[in-house]
């Protein structure tokens, strides 16, 4: 009789230590799952208090100017990093280096470029030449690479038809109008190539934000 208690004490033990460690399996993937979805999350709601500020932008080219602004709580300032080449998106406040001709076959070229800013895919136009400029980004695919790859385009689901997206080549500005946002699939190569007459800027990052499941991209067209 002592046997069988003590036989049925040791099988209860192992139930509860098993249930124990099946718990902390789960919380432990729970918090991976948050950490990874963190930043996105993150930028949505700091989006959404900027969104209900009603808040303006002005870009300012250069940072000697900066002295010349006047400080106004509802006025958001945005200076590119440089003028050879480098992106601003107003709405979403997005600013970056663009890095020219980066190889967007090779995960082992370009992961690296993409620590810098983002990427001007390798073969496509640049801002002063006819048809399509190509910018990628990477949203990162896990919370352990936010402070590695740049997530600068977390938001560019954002935008909508008519939003403005500024670009700077050689010291020149140019300004798009975007004109479709749309999802598709990983291996979509159309939007690299030609997409009009005029000329045309795509960018490019995963979808949904925090996955490589997707990719979002934002074609805009040449305005001034």
């Amino acid at each position: 009789m002592n046997n069988m208690v003590k036989e049925m004490s040791r099988k209860n033990k192992k139930i509860v230590n098993f249930g124990t460690i099946g718990n902390i399996l789960i919380f432990i993937s729970l918090g991976l799952l948050f950490l990874t979805f963190y930043p996105a999350v993150k930028e949505e709601l700091s989006y959404r208090v900027k969104k209900g500020q009603d808040i303006t932008y002005q870009i300012v080219e250069n940072k000697e100017d900066l002295k010349d602004v006047k400080e106004d709580k509802k006025v958001k300032i945005l200076v590119p990093p440089n003028t050879n080449f480098s992106i601003v998106i107003p709405k979403i406040e997005a600013v970056a280096p663009v890095i020219s001709e980066v190889d967007y076959r090779d995960p082992e070229k370009f992961l690296p470029e993409l620590k810098k800013g983002v990427a001007h895919a390798m073969g496509t136009p640049y801002p002063n030449e006819p048809g399509n400029v190509y910018i990628f980004a990477h949203s990162t695919d896990a919370f352990y690479n936010v402070n590695y790859y740049n997530a600068v385009f977390y938001l560019l689901g954002k935008l909508e038809k008519g939003d403005e997206i500024v670009l700077f080549y050689k010291d020149k500005k140019y300004i798009y109008s975007v004109s479709e946002v749309k999802v598709v699939s990983k291996d979509d190569t159309y939007y690299l190539g030609k997409l009009s007459e005029g000329k045309t800027l795509t960018l490019q990052t995963c979808y949904p934000p925090g996955t490589t499941l997707k990719r979002l991209v934002v074609i805009s067209t040449l305005v001034d």
